[in-house]
């Protein structure tokens, strides 16, 4: 039997059927102000706080401090404790980039996950990752490598990128084809406001709720309607609804 590990995120365990697929690596695509980074601080903030489930925070765009506080102005009141503690780690943007030559850190990092204990962890964001590769085969090369051994390390890990495109179909690039999973979140203009939803495309190894759900960010990190009911919180209904998928 399929292991599954929780995200504790209200409504997407179920969309998942349970879940994600133990030592899975998951891509969560979107346009910025989806609500990626947030998904990523709840899935290492449950997995503590609900599972007892150690992770590993990795970001190139922020220092310890930045993430700390964005933690905690979401309501992971926690977030310090944890860091304190070691369950959760930060590898922030002074970490990662302190040897100057980013395959050395790259190398650096891989070796540490191969040693670790943990059990999540999150890159915010690869978008960054590949910036540092001129060609692509070296960006791919280092890509596969990473992801071997996060499965190997144990980890079961959300891979964060920036998307262009609103509409995921339009912006597919390599990373979409390297990781075990899609989950895409995306912003629909909506008048002055806009609409949120999350569509789950792809799930090696488990089957899904293939359709788009609406979502909402608040105090306490993101919860997702899986009944169509909840469409009325935030607008229109999706262009699509209901079937599953393997």
């Amino acid at each position: 039997m399929t292991e599954l590990v929780k995200t504790g995120v209200e409504g997407l365990d179920s969309i998942l059927n349970g879940g994600i697929v133990k030592n899975a690596a998951v891509l969560i695509s979107g346009n910025p102000g989806t609500g990626k980074s947030i998904l990523g601080l709840q899935y290492l903030y449950n997995g503590v706080d609900q599972f007892d489930e150690g992770g590993l925070y990795l970001t190139f765009e922020e220092t310890e401090d930045d993430i700390r506080q964005a933690a905690e102005s979401i309501g992971f009141d926690r977030w310090h404790e944890y860091v304190e503690s070691g369950q959760i780690k930060v590898y922030d943007k002074r970490t990662l980039l302190r040897d100057g030559d980013f395959s050395t850190t790259l190398d650096r990092i891989l070796g540490d996950l191969q040693d670790t204990n943990y059990d999540r962890l999150v890159l915010d964001s690869l978008t960054m990752f590949q910036l540092f590769f001129d060609e692509e085969k070296e960006q791919r090369q280092y890509l596969l490598k990473f992801i071997d051994i996060l499965k190997d390390s144990g980890l079961t890990s959300l891979l964060t990128t920036e998307q262009s495109a609103i509409f995921p179909e339009t912006d597919i690039g390599l990373e979409n084809f390297l990781t075990d999973g899609n989950i895409y979140l995306i912003q629909s203009p909506a008048g002055a406001t806009s609409n949120r939803y999350v569509w789950v495309a792809k799930m090696r190894k488990q089957s899904i709720k293939n359709s788009m759900f609406p979502l909402e960010i608040a105090h306490g990190g993101i919860k997702i309607y899986e009944q169509a009911a909840g469409f009325s919180m935030v607008g229109e209904s999706p262009p699509w609804f209901g079937e599953e998928t393997e």
